[in-house]
């Protein structure tokens, strides 16, 4: 199995590195523009492999897409990362050219791969991508939802003092910091509400702590984080590479479901070996609802801006 990451960024490496040592895939190519910087990136990777004990080949080229050739899954992290300050939205018009001109290309050469959309404004960019495109939507995934769903977990664990791993906790709505919804209602504990064991108060605290989750990174370190959204894009390939048919939050064209159509958000999806193999419909109750619909405004509104580049 084949893997392309184009973005040997912070995020992008980490990708490969998880991808990598994990042994995901058998192939993982690596690709930016900047001269050399991939090939670098992929060498230092590689020079981990007798000391992990990983046997995945790695490598890294500048900004040829003939070396991508029959890639069963494409992750896209190009474009600039947030600054501190700097508004997803105002992303758009940046890396809406950059999104659309490597799905492009990476389809030139692997015409049946899925993609995985990380760059953001994420959930703009993957409607960006599937437009302009016009590949099916089970082969154009969002990752957000993923990323947003293990810091929504890792919020759970610290007020619980327990480990991560025993809590399932689902983030759905637009990734963005005003538009997720963390389901802190159907949240549990190794098959336990956390209402049981956390009060009202320490709950709205955890979903507030979880929405600002990207922000908090970017003011601590000056840049987008990238450990975590690499695992999460590795976590989610292994799920499309292996059909392990997991349930992920991902960003996703909807057509009718959750109320809105012609718009990509983060649902509850079973992930498998054609992408989305199935659009999940939980029940929400009216507060939900009504979040749903405001953060579905939001990303709307930001999906306006793609006039000019889908034209």
């Amino acid at each position: 199995m084949k893997v392309t990451i184009v973005g040997a960024g912070n995020v992008g490496a980490s990708c490969a590195d998880a991808i990598s040592y994990r042994g995901i895939a058998s192939e993982v190519v690596l690709l930016d523009i900047k001269e050399g910087f991939a090939e670098g990136k992929a060498m230092d990777i590689m020079q981990c492999a007798t000391n992990t004990g990983f046997n995945t080949q790695l490598s890294g080229v500048t900004n040829d897409y003939s070396k991508t050739a029959n890639s069963d899954v494409v992750v896209i992290t190009s474009g600039i990362p947030r600054k501190p300050g700097m508004t997803r939205e105002e992303l758009i018009g940046i890396n809406a050219g950059i999104v659309k001109s490597v799905a492009e290309n990476v389809l030139a050469h692997s015409p049946n791969a899925i993609i995985v959309v990380v760059s953001n404004p994420m959930d703009t960019m993957t409607y960006l991508t599937l437009k302009a495109t016009g590949l099916p939507k089970n082969r154009i995934i969002g990752m957000g939802g993923a990323l947003d769903s293990s810091r929504f977990r890792y919020y759970l664990s610290k007020a619980l003092n327990t480990p991560a791993n025993d809590i399932s906790a689902m983030v759905i709505g637009g990734h963005g910091d005003t538009t997720m919804i963390p389901l802190t209602r159907l949240a549990s504990y190794n098959g336990i509400p956390v209402s049981e064991f956390l009060s009202k108060e320490q709950l709205e605290k955890v979903a507030a702590d979880t929405m600002v989750g990207g922000a908090t990174l970017t003011g601590l370190l000056g840049t987008s984080a990238w450990y975590a959204p690499g695992a999460s894009v590795a976590y989610l390939v292994d799920s499309i590479l292996n059909n392990q048919r997991k349930m992920i939050a991902c960003s996703v064209l909807l057509e009718g479901e959750y109320g809105q159509s012609d718009i990509c958000m983060g649902v509850p999806c079973i992930i498998g070996k054609n992408g989305i193999e199935e659009i999940l419909s939980i029940s929400l109750n009216d507060e939900e609802k009504a979040l749903f619909a405001k953060s579905s405004d939001a990303v709307r509104n930001m999906n306006a801006d793609l006039k000019s580049v889908l034209a």
